[in-house]
């Protein structure tokens, strides 16, 4: 699935998302992280310790994720903007870190379905 123009400008304006994933008990998880968008349209999530995180070893236990970016493009007059990102996501390793200080693990989203609201 590709991301509109609109869609990837939105996704490219923003710094922060949030991950749900699906806990060990089979409750959500849900935590604010940085992304990015890669060439192929997946959204990928790196940290400064990600491999520790119980985010990664959510998805690599249940890969089933939705991603959320939101936010308001004014309130008067009221004007919310949203994507939903339903997907599979991956826990890699060994991969390119985003930058300095970040660990050389990722989770990466592959869309398959995307509700948006506010961008076109």
């Amino acid at each position: 699935m590709r991301f509109t123009d609109a869609q990837l400008a939105y996704l490219g304006s923003q710094l922060l998302g949030r991950l749900a994933t699906v806990g060990p008990d089979g409750g959500p998880q849900n935590n604010p992280v940085g992304f990015r968008v890669d060439d192929s349209h997946r959204i990928l999530i790196g940290g400064r310790r990600m491999g520790g995180t119980r985010k990664f070893r959510n998805v690599q236990r249940h890969p089933r994720v939705a991603f959320v970016v939101d936010d308001l493009a004014s309130t008067k007059p009221w004007r919310p903007r949203m994507l939903e990102i339903r997907g599979t996501a991956e826990a890699l390793t060994d991969v390119e870190p985003f930058g300095e200080g970040y660990s050389p693990e990722i989770i990466r989203i592959t869309p398959e379905r995307v509700f948006a609201f506010g961008l076109e």
